[in-house]
């Protein structure tokens, strides 16, 4: 079910049962969202955001909103271990509350899903839900057909000191789950939010899913995404992030499987000395295609953006790499950097890469950069004369490549599970425990 009339007739037979039907605003809202989905349909290659990356595969798979969950109890408590925490689970895109365990929360955190923040706490849903002109149209379908997601929020002056761990699981044959999380957090709170995105091996799913940020006044949110679906996924996300002034916002992408994973995350700058780190690590072989489309808009003055992705491509994997941060009139005193590099492990491997900046603002420190390359061979001769046999050396390489940027990710247990996630798909990554 991936044509653009078979997901417009499955609104049309499920929208008075999804959570918030009754809410006059969502109601409508969803109702333009379908249309615009209808008007628009799938992007494809002649948009110049989508040139680089094809969704006809997506369109060739038929996929069920209603597919029936599988048991997965166990890949959520290998998930979990013994890592403390909140964790919230959903099996394909319905919450399964047997799964997750909240605990004892501070005072002024608020953790839940949002049909029931909906059913409860509708204003504040409102104002942080967004709207369907928001995004491309897989957004704008996202949000007619939302059937559930995490809801967080931080009361002012709130800190939470253990992360928030997101679990989507990708369980049914041909599941399609559609979710959308919203994280608020007000003036001087703080928090870190880990999504993980995991399935069956061999399942062939389709996720949609939009993370709606607010980050106030001198609050201080880090979100980290661990996509590790199946290879035969597909899988499109979109985060978009508002920050007030002095407040800061850390973006971590690791996107370790799915077939085809575009991820668009944007942030913009509300008020002055606001502060963002977009930071990224990707891997893809086999026919793998990873797309990352990053937008920082600097708005007001005095702001800092630091935006550093780094891809290693193998066989005939393909990376895409697209990042705009756009200056407007006023924004003096803004602090840009912006890097993509990465690494070609084979002659078929390939990766796309257009930083870009436009500025219109005079009074600015702004710099980007792009490097594509294959493994340094003096650096591998060194290695090997100081007695590493040739694949354990092309292994450390190729670790301590994306080692600076999984160095980035806090707290230390989320570093340590994506340093894990990274060097499991290494041969040899056990060995490489040392360059921890």
């Amino acid at each position: 079910m991936s044509s653009v009339q078979s997901w417009v007739n499955d609104f049309a037979a499920r929208h008075t049962q999804l959570p918030g039907a009754k809410l006059a605003w969502l109601a409508a809202m969803r109702q333009r969202a379908i249309e615009r989905f209808a008007t628009e349909g799938w992007p494809t290659t002649k948009h110049e955001d989508w040139r680089h990356t094809s969704l006809a595969p997506l369109e060739q798979v038929a996929f069920d909103t209603q597919a029936q969950p599988v048991d997965v109890e166990a890949i959520v408590r290998e998930l979990r271990g013994d890592e403390p925490g909140c964790w919230l689970v959903f099996v394909d895109g319905r919450h399964a509350p047997a799964l997750g365990q909240l605990g004892a929360l501070p005072s002024g955190v608020r953790i839940g899903t949002l049909a029931d923040a909906l059913a409860h706490e509708a204003d504040l849903v409102q104002q942080a839900f967004g709207s369907e002109t928001d995004g491309g149209s897989p957004a704008a379908l996202n949000l007619a057909l939302a059937s559930d997601g995490a809801f967080v929020h931080l009361a002012p002056g709130a800190v939470l000191e253990e992360p928030i761990h997101v679990v989507f699981v990708a369980s049914g044959e041909g599941a399609a789950a559609f979710t959308r999380n919203l994280y608020v957090a007000e003036a001087g709170s703080q928090g870190n939010v880990v999504e993980h995105y995991i399935g069956r091996d061999g399942n062939i799913s389709f996720t949609n899913t939009v993370s709606r940020v607010q980050v106030a006044a001198d609050a201080r949110l880090v979100h980290t995404r661990l996509q590790q679906e199946a290879p035969e996924a597909f899988h499109l996300a979109a985060i978009d992030v508002e920050q007030a002034g002095k407040s800061y916002f850390a973006s971590h992408s690791i996107s370790l499987g799915a077939r085809l994973a575009r991820h668009d995350i944007a942030t913009r700058f509300d008020g002055t000395r606001a502060e963002s780190l977009l930071n990224g690590v990707y891997y893809a072989n086999g026919q793998r295609h990873v797309d990352h489309h990053t937008l920082i808009g600097h708005a007001q003055p005095n702001c800092v953006s630091h935006e550093h992705y780094r891809g290693i491509l193998a066989d005939r994997g393909r990376g895409v790499f697209r990042g705009r941060i756009l200056v407007a009139p006023g924004a003096d005193g803004t602090d840009a950097i912006q890097r993509n590099d990465s690494l070609l492990l084979s002659r078929l491997a390939r990766n796309d890469s257009k930083p870009e900046l436009e500025i219109y603002a005079e009074d600015v420190r702004c710099t980007h950069g792009a490097t594509v390359g294959q493994l340094n061979e003096d650096s591998l001769f060194y290695l090997m004369s100081r007695g590493l046999d040739e694949e354990h050396a092309r292994n450390v390489l190729i670790y301590a490549f994306v080692l600076e940027g999984l160095a980035r990710i806090e707290p230390e247990a989320v570093r340590r599970r994506a340093s894990h996630a990274v060097r499991a798909l290494t041969p040899g990554g056990h060995l490489l425990e040392e360059l921890e």
